[in-house]
């Protein structure tokens, strides 16, 4: 055995000495952040096939291509908490305005996800499939990956199970409680999900016909997940002046589950809410000394975005988008859908009045050719235009879009998202899908921080404010949400871990995008490696698709 180890010691000596590439890629003389939190330090970073090998002072080592990062931040490939690439991706996989930050693996699934699917939920989404110009034909996890694989991506993809998808797959757009035999349907579709690689369960709560599901059903299905070794990941039922109860539900699910939360992009909603982000960080901070294992993430801007259909009420929502529309045209219907927007009962969270009326609403993309001329107008600016109520103008644009209509909400301020950023153990998200400057997912006004999210932190709040240190910021970028979504070989430059890499100008690195102009990439970036692969080289992007689908903890293998 001695002899072989010997004989092998000294063929690969040979093949050294003989000129033979040791590594694949050396990334050279860079300050590396490590994404631990450590202080920087001078060194380099050496990979071979998919795996970082080397990190440190290596010396005049050979590789088959050498990178100078002389005066440049070498970091572990950032990690977005939650985005929305997962058919994107398979759009368009460049994954375009994710590389151009930096970001090279994404947490998606909020609610509703890839799978499972059926007959009916594919149905359900056709018309979005058809803008894509995909066609979805899988039914499980399993069929999402293989897809992805064969259709090629620049970026990582996982993805948690929805609670929407699963009680859309059980009981379609109902108002009602699931029976005994429905509810172990959907724990059996969570427990297969899990063991087919999801990384854990998700809702989203403030939406129909998320909203409709009662705590005791998200116990169970939160239990399933737990079971595999997966997260509880939640857009609260309310951010506004209810979060307080949203955020005990949480709580209670977390305590009865035994399971992990992440509040995904934590923010304080409506104007009467603004100025409260310290209280809420308290409230999770003393969650978290009692013994529950709560973080959450944020996005760097004071407007949110979703559908403009969000504005409308829950229960107007029972039936899908077409029950919806129906409500819409009904004068009777229509007016009492105005008056819970305008007086929202029970204090529910009203995203049409959190934003502070018509004027606060602005129109992103929109389905309909004929409309594409409202991308970029408010509500307020729509309504003098049709010469009509600001609510009618929403309600009209609803229905002439198909309930396809997206919406930024001004509701937030400027001081309650820098709080939350410079919270310790609260990471960052994009909750965007990617987008590019060109071709079929370039044709949408979306919100900025589709675009600029990572770099607008590392400059805006790093840079220039002083919110948190440039190792504060990556660790909070890398390590930390590998850590909450269970992706240990990702977020840390260590050798064995997977080369995901990212080469930046600290001194340059800043968004661009802005709501007016969304459609602008991020500058500082130089150099984006994934699983070994340059995807981004000196500012422009390769053709090099080496993303995979990275599977959850209870996954069970082929």
């Amino acid at each position: 055995m001695r002899i072989a180890i010997a004989l092998v010691a000294a063929l690969t000596l040979a093949a050294c000495a003989g000129g033979a590439d040791r590594y694949d890629l050396v990334i050279r003389g860079g300050w590396i952040v490590d994404g631990t939190g450590n202080p920087r330090y001078r060194g380099d970073v050496a990979v071979r096939d998919d795996r970082i090998v080397a990190v440190g002072r290596l010396g005049d080592v050979r590789a088959r291509r050498t990178i100078d990062a002389s005066g440049l931040i070498v970091a572990p490939g950032f990690i977005d908490m939650l985005g929305w690439s997962e058919l994107k991706a398979l759009a368009d996989g460049r994954a375009a305005s994710k590389i151009y930050q930096g970001i090279t693996t994404e947490v998606t699934g909020e609610g509703s996800s890839v799978a499972p699917q059926t007959d009916a939920t594919i149905a359900d989404d056709a018309e979005y499939h058809a803008s894509l110009g995909i066609t979805v034909d899988w039914y499980d996890f399993d069929g999402y990956f293989d897809r992805l694989e064969a259709s090629g991506s620049a970026i990582n993809l996982a993805s948690l199970v929805g609670a929407t998808q699963v009680r859309m797959v059980v009981l379609g757009s109902e108002d009602r409680d699931p029976t005994p035999e429905e509810l172990d349907r959907m724990v059996a579709l969570v427990d297969s999900a899990m063991m087919q690689g999801a990384l854990g369960v998700s809702t989203s709560l403030v939406y129909a016909p998320a909203y409709y599901a009662s705590t005791d059903e998200l116990i169970a299905l939160a239990r399933a997940a737990s079971r595999h070794g997966g997260f509880y990941a939640t857009h609260l039922r309310d951010e506004g002046v209810r979060m307080d109860e949203a955020i005990n539900e949480a709580l209670e699910i977390a305590e009865a589950a035994d399971i992990p939360v992440e509040i995904w992009h934590l923010k304080r909603a409506g104007q009467e809410s603004h100025g409260t982000m310290p209280r809420i960080l308290a409230k999770l901070d003393s969650a978290r000394a009692a013994g529950i294992d709560i973080t959450a993430d944020v996005y760097p801007y004071p407007a949110s975005a979703t559908s403009l259909d969000a504005s409308i009420p829950q229960w107007a929502h029972e039936g899908g988008d077409s029950a919806m529309i129906e409500r819409l045209e009904d004068p009777d219907q229509r007016q009492r859908i105005r008056a819970d927007i305008l007086n929202p009962p029970g204090g529910v969270e009203s995203f049409f009045r959190g934003a502070g009326g018509a004027s606060g609403v602005l129109v992103a993309g929109v389905m309909a050719d004929s409309l594409k001329y409202l991308e970029g107008k408010t509500i307020a600016e729509i309504a003098v235009e049709w010469g009509v109520d600001p609510l009618d103008a929403a309600f009209d644009l609803i229905i002439k879009d198909n309930g396809h209509t997206g919406a930024i909400y001004f509701s937030m301020n400027e001081w309650d998202v820098r709080s939350a950023i410079g919270h310790w153990w609260v990471s960052f998200c994009t909750d965007f899908g990617a987008v590019a400057t060109d071709g079929i997912l370039s044709e949408d006004k979306v919100h900025p921080r589709v675009y600029g999210s990572f770099p607008r932190i590392l400059g805006r709040y790093v840079r220039e404010r002083g919110i948190l240190s440039l190792e504060q910021a990556i660790r909070k970028m890398t390590s930390q949400p590998a850590q909450r979504a269970g992706l240990f070989e990702r977020g840390i430059l260590r050798p064995g871990l997977a080369a995901d890499i990212v080469v930046f100008d600290a001194a340059t690195i800043m968004d661009r995008a802005t709501f007016q102009d969304p459609h602008q990439y991020s500058e500082g970036m130089k150099w984006v490696v994934v699983n070994g692969k340059v995807v981004l080289d000196e500012g422009e992007l390769t053709r090099e698709r080496p993303g995979r689908g990275l599977r959850g903890p209870g996954w069970i293998g082929e």
